[in-house]
């Protein structure tokens, strides 16, 4: 018995929280969008660094250390970035192809695919070079050596999930935090993508 009240609880408290945030989202979406996305972008770029120390280890090869201004870095672009223009950017889809444009779920695929995603992410290169405090020409050979890699794992991994979540996910729950992973390691770009961008979940659940 003490056992399960106690599991009870937990999971009232859990509920109470989800509640608390999904009302914040209703009330204060940008704020609340932005916060979240800084937070998960931070968290996602410490655990893809701390695999590839792992791996580095592993392999005998010389250890990397850990960037701590890369946390810092990601949770500027997700506050200031990811969450007001993530926001803005999915209720355009819904104002330029409503339900009565013919093909309308495939075109705001394409549109989002095509055009905002490649978008978003020369915006993503070119902000954290700035942050980084890097030059043009460290932008250039970085856009030059991974920006398309990095786009066809975007493509390859994230398209049948947008689709859902553009056509199907009510579009003040289309909160979009996870943007592409910028490591010194393109092997791990899609971990830190994952790691941020898995929160879209939890708006998946909820319908107005």
């Amino acid at each position: 018995m003490p056992a399960q009240s106690v599991l009870i609880r937990d999971s009232s408290f859990l509920t109470r929280v989800l509640q608390q945030y999904l009302s914040l989202l209703k009330r204060y979406p940008i704020i609340t969008k932005s916060v979240t996305s800084g937070f998960l972008s931070a968290l996602g770029n410490l655990l893809s660094q701390a695999l590839e120390y792992r791996k580095s280890n592993k392999e005998n090869s010389p250890k990397k250390k850990i960037n701590v201004l890369g946390p810092v870095h990601f949770a500027i672009f997700g506050l200031f970035i990811t969450g007001p223009v993530s926001h803005y950017i999915y209720h355009l889809l819904e104002v330029l192809l409503p339900n009565t444009v013919p093909y309308c779920l495939i075109k705001r695929l394409l549109l989002e695919r095509l055009i905002f995603a490649p978008a978003f992410l020369l915006l993503f290169y070119v902000i954290m070079n700035a942050l980084e405090g890097k030059t043009l020409a460290d932008l250039q050979n970085k856009i030059k050596t991974s920006y398309w890699p990095a786009m066809k794992m975007n493509w390859k991994v994230w398209t049948p999930i947008q689709f859902i979540n553009i056509n199907y996910v009510p579009v003040q729950n289309q909160g979009s935090f996870g943007k592409p992973g910028y490591m010194r390691n393109p092997e791990y770009d899609l971990l830190t993508w994952t790691s941020c961008k898995l929160t879209k979940f939890h708006f998946h659940l909820v319908k107005n």
